[in-house]
């Protein structure tokens, strides 16, 4: 199932944000599948439910499997995010910056959720986890196969969720780590979307993974290029980016200043109408920093 992805763009300013109540957060799964998904948003196998349940487990398995000894490693400036005296998930943000060309250069932030030490030098790793949830969409029960045809599973996760893969490849690659790790987590029981267990994690280097599943880092750059240049070519303004779910084409709309904004109060639903929220969830975590500008300047106190 293809979902529509949409980022506003502030033309002139270099400027980009996202929708209000925007869903890009949120983790795509089975996105790239040929298996159709239940389209009522209250089954637990719709895309949205188990883009819910999927940001959830990313965001538990990368807390769960550190190591929590006090053993941490601090940096010099504290978590610019974190309120004084607040404990933070162990996140760290790495500000970074190429060269487009003569004339434009790109500032990110990105993420690494821990550090390894291998051969007594520090290593940056980046922590994501598939999940399965019901084996009869993707036709391998990973109980089954994981240990003697990881391959296999591998392969049917990179047609199924070939764009969440790239994606993770590509925040590693940009984020310069050293390692990521993939985890593979599944429901205790396919009807059961709250209790999860993790069955494997598997490590590999990001450029040896990119080219596995035939990621390229110059296309990825010659995509990235084309679209800035082309926005920096608009007038000022205020343009919508949709990418079409249907089709492999990126379209940009120029729409006015004032459209997402509402000068009206909203009245609440009545509460027997209201959305309840499930009697029970995952006990996530709040995302949390660390960070890297463009000279390497380690930011935040803890991964």
């Amino acid at each position: 199932m293809l979902m529509r992805k949409m980022y506003e763009i502030m033309v002139a300013t270099g400027h980009t944000k996202k929708r209000d109540g925007s869903q890009l957060d949120l983790l795509s799964v089975h996105e790239t599948s040929q298996e159709p998904l239940p389209e009522a948003n209250e089954d637990i196998n719709s895309a949205h439910s188990l883009s819910v349940e999927a940001a959830y487990i990313n965001q538990n398995f990368s807390q769960q499997v550190l190591v929590r000894d006090g053993n941490k490693v601090n940096f010099d400036e504290p978590n610019p995010f974190a309120s004084e005296g607040e404990e933070v998930a162990s996140v760290a943000y790495r500000y970074r910056r190429w060269k487009l060309d003569n004339e434009m250069y790109l500032v990110a932030r990105c993420e690494v959720q821990s550090v390894l030490d291998v051969n007594k030098q520090r290593s940056c790793l980046t922590l994501n986890a598939l999940n399965e949830f019901d084996p009869k969409y993707s036709g391998v029960d990973w109980r089954q196969k994981l240990e003697t045809q990881r391959g296999a599973v591998l392969a049917t996760e990179l047609k199924n969720n070939a764009n969440k893969l790239a994606k993770w490849t590509a925040q590693a690659l940009l984020a310069s780590a050293d390692f990521m790790k993939l985890g593979y987590v599944s429901r205790i029981h396919p009807r059961d979307h709250f209790n999860h267990v993790v069955l494997a994690v598997a490590g590999y280097k990001p450029k040896d993974f990119a080219a596995q599943i035939n990621l390229n880092p110059n296309n990825m750059w010659g995509i990235v290029k084309s679209i800035v240049g082309l926005c920096m070519k608009l007038e000022e303004g205020k343009y919508v980016l949709v990418k079409d779910p249907s089709k492999p084409q990126v379209r940009i709309y120029q729409i006015p200043a004032d459209a997402f904004e509402n000068d009206y109060v909203e009245e609440p639903l009545p509460e027997e109408e209201q959305a309840q929220p499930p009697a029970e969830g995952a006990d996530g975590e709040e995302a949390a920093t660390i960070s890297n500008d463009v000279t390497d300047k380690q930011i935040d106190n803890q991964a």
